[in-house]
């Protein structure tokens, strides 16, 4: 059992890559084979879920069987869900019930919830979760495992204290992480209840009392407003608290049809603060309608500064997945020579260490920016 909690901690074994792409060339056979006599987990997991797609699931319990005789929870829990795509929920529900005495972890009522209401068991699902809804975490479980349920009602009822404490707790000057989402989910639940102006009425009032702890908060709040057209109310939450809502404004406006006035209003933003924030939106939204150049300009003079990787980042993704990326990543190799940039930017970015041997393209298409990228690399 050490060895399978290695391989997962750490990624070990054949990694999970490794075993899509052997699945995805048909080599099932070979998974389950590797999974049988080299105890490899990765290739255990990959296979049960080929296995299960496929409506195999006396392959799959095979598959997992030897890793769940050695006691491991995670391989019962495969096994638990095996079963419960098989349709045999109550073998399932025998196999990783938590303990009567109550000593389960959080995390297994967690699992166990879950894999009730995928049973279409709710209020089980809900009832295993009320003793631990005082954790943050656990509360967005009972959001997302009620959604469209018919427990609406129930779930804001077991929040509402937990919302009331985070409003209780800003009048106090305190800080409590574990209240600290409690508002967001409310509203979040209001809405999908068909309840969308109370929502907006009792979120409304905490952003304007500034009783709110997270800014996940403001953020979900300016999205409510943007889903149901009140851009008015919107444009007056942008011009208070910019940083975090004015994008999300200019993302309304074009939702609209309105994208030249989206364009217009991070312009002006820019002009005025000229923060990374606006130009790496404005940017990223040229690329999408395919305005590279234009993307390219607005990025540029943020090239230099310390926080530039969401400037730079989103504009090598997609060039490094044109025909012609390799000249156009190329050009962004020359704008930042010296800057100090980290060269951690972009050394995660998938595929671009493609870009290395660029010397073969005419210079023209070199000239304009400095040396960048592959400095980087």
């Amino acid at each position: 059992m050490d060895d399978l909690v290695w391989q997962a901690s750490n990624n070990r074994g054949i990694s999970p890559g490794r075993v899509g792409l052997l699945l995805e060339h048909g080599h099932l056979d070979l998974v389950i084979r590797a999974a049988a006599e080299r105890g490899e987990w990765f290739c255990a997991e990959g296979a049960v879920e080929e296995l299960r797609r496929a409506g195999e699931f006396g392959r799959a319990l095979e598959v997992m069987a030897p890793f769940v005789t050695t006691g491991w929870r995670t391989a019962l829990w495969a096994k638990a869900d095996i079963l419960l795509r098989a349709g045999r929920t109550e073998e399932a529900r025998y196999l990783v019930c938590p303990d009567e005495a109550g000593h389960a972890s959080k995390t297994e009522c967690r699992n166990f919830a879950e894999l009730l209401a995928r049973a279409g068991r709710i209020d089980e699902a809900i009832d295993v979760l009320v003793p631990h809804i005082g954790e943050s975490w656990i509360r967005s479980v009972l959001v997302e495992i009620t959604e469209g349920q018919g427990r609406d009602e129930r779930v804001l009822e077991l929040i509402a204290p937990h919302a009331e404490a985070a409003r209780t707790v800003c009048d106090e000057g305190r800080w409590d992480y574990s209240c600290s989402d409690a508002q967001e989910l409310q509203v979040r639940v209001l809405e999908r209840a068909g309840r969308a102006d109370e929502a907006i009425r009792i979120l409304g009032q905490d952003i304007a009392g500034r009783r709110f702890l997270a800014q996940n908060t403001l953020t979900a709040y300016a999205e409510l407003l943007a889903r149901h057209g009140r851009l008015d109310e919107l444009r007056e939450l942008a011009v208070q608290d910019a940083h975090t809502c004015l994008d999300i404004y200019a993302g309304a406006l074009r939702a609209r049809g309105q994208a030249e006035e989206a364009e217009a209003v991070m312009r002006d933003a820019i002009a005025a603060d000229d923060w990374v924030g606006y130009r790496a939106w404005l940017s990223s939204t040229l690329l999408r309608d395919g305005r590279l150049d234009d993307a390219i300009a607005v990025a540029e003079p943020g090239f230099s500064w310390n926080d530039c990787s969401n400037l730079l980042a989103p504009l090598v993704y997609p060039l490094l997945d044109r025909p012609e990326g390799s000249c156009r990543t190329r050009r962004l190799r020359t704008q930042g020579a010296g800057t100090g940039l980290d060269g951690g930017v972009l050394r995660g970015v998938p595929g671009a260490r493609s870009v290395r041997g660029l010397d073969m393209f005419e210079p023209t298409i070199i000239t304009r920016f400095g040396k960048l990228v592959l400095s980087i690399f």
